[in-house]
């Protein structure tokens, strides 16, 4: 069979070889205009006289566009319609476009959108949660809340109770390749959009709004985008509908980059968090009450902050049991760039929130940190288990009653203790654990660390209609197989996988199966590539359109040989029927001269989910993915510099689809929730201007910030729900694995003082950072 069959990407070759093809490389007819916006300097305020006379004049512009010159709807938002594409007067942050210069090369476009002269009014900016906060400016009236149980009562009980605050910072997604857009009038005012989009459906909408025309009129297609990580996902609006706002003007094909500078500085980042807590628990630290207050800094328009400040909210518990919790989340209007969604969706920093309490609540106790986390674990599935600490586990069992999250969903899957008992086992956590404390004991400026985290992630879109999926499939009479679904390509593997998938459905081989370009006129009303849900929800999809087309031919097959339909067999490129063979080609062929359909479309919706975000309560996750990471580190307490030494991962993938291609993103998940806690700071000035706007400036991991030792396997366990082929997701679930450098740091640096106060490290722990958190500690001492 194809599927569980590690293979390589399907376009791997074309990557490195420099044949695959994105939005940039697609020839442009000759006369192709190009664009770029004038963007605001001043991070609140409004225009009152603007002078485009000097851009208009300057060599080779065709157009210049403001807001009055649009023809239709002036607006980029994915969620409520407050983002316009042209600011028409108000301006909210340093960055925001206020016109468009149409011109004959992307040079001449930039430069003279340098020419604009904007006289503004400029008025007080929000820039912190301090200053949102006292003027109330948020993107909902009030805090949102989820509870269970009773946490105040039970902090008043508790043995033992702690407080504290965790910063985080945003993060730049820094895909390799940048926004791009190519609109291409067609005729009858139809459009045509190649857009570098996780989101091909809402390019078509706003693009459709954009130019007063029904949806049909617009086609939008995307074979591969150079990375996303969720910055594609409504970012890629803007550049999509000036593209076609401008074809449509000048009847003339329209093309859009950002470059890398503009790019950083007017798309939107990671959601930054301050999380304050205060948790109460027993002498072994497990917590019997926990409050969360969880504030973001959502930036100038809504975007997608609601959702992704919800699974923020949706993960504070991470793997652990919370009988009595309350959660606050606090989404507050900045004058910065609108933050969007990034890998993780909120949920990597509600699950650093918890990851903090424990490492807290372990420096309370004067334990390891592990058998806190182990004592907290949910249940595993099929029964009572112990602590995996693989020390001394008394007063760790659990009980086997059914656990509920603290909104209210039952944990019928838990395989975190098995998982997480193996992990310490084969990374010998213990005995390097016991070897680091000599360590440090001998060494005055060099301190090691170490820490095991865990990561459960909820897979499904929290927005319920999201989680659905079609496809079209084609069988053609020489046997080769064409299909479309809709999802994107970003890197990820997904159309190998779905490839795979279609496969195994006709017991073929994978060479005879191709998939196409993501295509808004094959596959109508897509859902985002996004919420790790793209191989669930697609190939579930095409294996509905796979088995349709199959059960036509075996029914044509069993008539033609008097047998029955779930008699005939389709396996290594045949066709078996009784003692008769057919190649598929032969079958194929058969079935084309006897008039038998040979194309079907396929749909599938997530079964089982119902969520009321208002009150917290129900089942928004279809199934859950686990895993664990055991990272070591060493600091120099001189410098602050410091490197990760060793790195072991055991993941949850269920029924891998494709072992190679989920530890390739385990492995890249990781390297970037390492890079989001350690080197990538993002620095607004106070005006509002994003000073780290460029590599030179902003520090993502390079290959030499890897693990020297970096060992990743997959926890080979069939996903008890049924998902394609019993497998999980595995685009998001990884990320968090890089919460284990953060903790082994901070474990680290603990060893420069006497346990007198805890180390209380933000993130991003930045060189800076942690010779400051050094000092503290020394000084503590």
């Amino acid at each position: 069979m194809s599927v569980a069959t590690s293979l390589p990407h399907d376009a791997a070759r074309l990557h490195v070889t420099g044949q695959a093809r994105y939005v940039d490389d697609i020839p442009t007819p000759a006369n192709c205009l190009h664009l770029a916006f004038g963007l605001s300097e001043i991070a609140h305020g409004e225009f009152t006289a603007i002078d485009l006379a000097a851009v208009r004049a300057a060599n080779g512009v065709v157009a210049v566009l403001t807001a009055e010159d649009l023809p239709a709807a002036n607006d980029v938002s994915p969620s409520v319609h407050d983002e316009p594409l042209l600011s028409d007067g108000p301006v909210h942050y340093v960055g925001q476009p206020i016109f468009m210069v149409v011109a004959n090369s992307h040079l001449a476009a930039r430069k003279a959108a340098k020419l604009g002269k904007i006289k503004y009014i400029e008025k007080p900016a929000i820039f912190s949660i301090e200053e949102a906060l006292a003027a109330n400016s948020r993107f909902e009236d009030g805090p949102r809340i989820y509870s269970k149980g009773d946490a105040e009562a039970a902090l008043a009980k508790a043995p033992h109770v702690i407080e504290g605050t965790l910063e985080m910072g945003g993060q730049e997604h820094f895909y390799l390749e940048g926004q791009a857009a190519l609109a291409l009038p067609l005729e009858g005012g139809d459009m045509l959009v190649h857009s570098s989009t996780q989101h091909p459906t809402e390019i078509q909408h706003k693009v459709a709004e954009a130019i007063g025309q029904p949806m049909h009129s617009v086609r939008v297609e995307i074979r591969r985008m150079g990375g996303g990580f969720g910055g594609k996902e409504s970012q890629g609006n803007a550049l999509a509908v000036g593209c076609a706002v401008a074809a449509r003007l000048t009847n003339r094909p329209c093309k859009m980059r950002y470059d890398r500078d503009d790019d950083m500085v007017i798309t939107g980042k990671r959601h930054d968090f301050r999380i304050t807590y205060k948790v109460g628990f027993d002498d072994n630290g497990q917590i019997e009450g926990i409050t969360f207050n969880q504030m973001t800094r959502c930036g100038w328009a809504l975007d997608l902050s609601l959702p992704v400040a919800d699974r923020a909210m949706l993960h504070a518990d991470n793997a652990y049991h919370l009988p009595n919790a309350r959660i606050e989340s606090h989404r507050l209007r900045t004058n910065m760039q609108s933050a969007t969604a990034y890998r993780g969706f909120g949920g990597p920093q509600g699950v650093l929130g918890i990851e903090r309490v424990m490492d807290h609540i372990a420096a309370h106790l004067k334990a390891d940190p592990f058998a806190v986390r182990s004592v907290n674990f949910y249940s595993d599935a099929h029964g009572a288990s112990t602590g995996a600490s693989g020390g001394d586990t008394s007063g760790m069992e659990k009980t086997a009653e059914k656990q509920t999250t603290p909104y209210h969903q039952p944990i019928e899957d838990c395989v975190i203790n098995a998982l997480a008992k193996k992990l310490a086992e084969t990374s010998e956590y213990q005995k390097r654990r016991a070897a680091i404390v000599k360590w440090n004991a001998a060494n005055p400026v060099l301190k090691k660390g170490i820490a095991l985290t865990p990561v459960k992630f909820g897979i499904s879109f929290t927005l319920t209609h999201l989680n659905q999926a079609g496809a079209l499939v084609h069988v053609y009479q020489d046997g080769s197989v064409h299909m479309n679904h809709g999802g994107t390509e970003m890197g990820q593997g997904l159309f190998q996988k779905v490839a795979q998938v279609a496969a195994s459905r006709f017991g073929v081989s994978l060479e005879k199966i191709k998939i196409t370009a993501t295509d808004t006129a094959k596959v109508p009303n897509t859902s985002a590539t996004a919420a790790s849900s793209g191989s669930d929800l697609n190939g579930m999809a095409v294996k509905a359109a796979c088995d349709t087309i199959r059960e036509r031919m075996a029914e044509f097959l069993a008539e033609r040989h008097q047998a029955s339909a779930s008699d005939v067999v389709f396996a290594d490129d045949k066709v078996l029927v009784g003692s008769e063979s057919y190649s598929f080609e032969e079958v194929a062929k058969l079935a084309y001269e006897n008039r038998v359909s040979l194309s079907a479309t396929g749909f599938y919706k997530t079964p089982e989910i119902k969520w009321d975000r208002i009150a917290g309560r129900g089942r928004p996750f279809f199934y859950f993915a686990y895993g664990a990471a055991v990272s070591e580190v060493v600091i120099d307490t001189l410098t602050g510099e410091n490197r990760i030494l060793r790195t072991d991962i055991l993941h949850d993938a269920g029924a891998s689809l494709n072992p190679a291609l989920d530890i390739g993103q385990v492995e890249g998940g990781f390297v970037q929730g390492a890079g989001w806690l350690t080197t990538e700071e993002l620095v607004w000035d106070d005006k509002g201007q994003l000073r780290t706007h460029a590599p030179s400036t902003y520090k993502i991991p390079a290959c030499s910030d890897r693990p020297d030792v970096f060992n990743v396997s997959l926890f080979d366990t069939p996903n008890r729900e049924d998902t394609i082929y019993r497998s999980k997701a595995v685009g998001e679930p990884p990320f968090m694995h890089g919460i284990s450098v953060l903790m082994a740091l901070s474990d680290a640096i603990a060893a420069c003082g006497d346990g007198s106060e805890y180390v209380s490290l933000d993130a991003p722990a930045t060189a800076e950072h942690v010779l400051a958190a050094v000092a503290r500690q020394r000084g503590a001492a």
